[in-house]
């Protein structure tokens, strides 16, 4: 049984779609060279990926004679909150002062993380 597709991005899409946020567009093969060598993943592999991107509204293609270059439709902050806003709906119960809470919480921050995150939350 197939599995429903996400609208949010996988691991692999995100990788693609920094290397098109930073670059701005491309070809599958100026993906597949801007992905680091280990794990190698085959060119077919980010064709696919780049459909289902395509799919799900995040980059769309033009044809340049036999090579399609993919451009992103979606800018990467549009895409954090989509992101954020998915895990604070599935691991925050939809409340995100809980997601602050356990980021304040977290003792692997910084002390200057967290006091710039409390001024975000005073200046706000």
């Amino acid at each position: 049984m197939a599995r429903k597709p996400s609208a949010t991005l996988t691991d692999g899409e995100v990788r693609l779609m920094n290397i098109l946020w930073k670059k701005g567009h491309a070809t599958v093969s100026e993906v597949v060279a801007g992905l680091p060598r280990r794990p190698p993943v085959a060119y077919n592999t980010v064709q696919t990926l780049l459909r289902i991107l395509e799919d799900k509204g995040y980059v769309s293609h033009e044809q340049v004679g036999r090579r399609f270059v993919y451009h992103p439709s979606v800018e990467q902050r549009v895409a954090r909150r989509r992101a954020l806003g998915h895990l604070v709906k599935s691991l925050f119960d939809d409340s995100p002062s809980l997601l602050v809470l356990n980021v304040l919480d977290d003792e692997g921050l910084e002390r200057s993380e967290v006091e710039r995150l409390k001024k975000l939350i005073g200046d706000a």
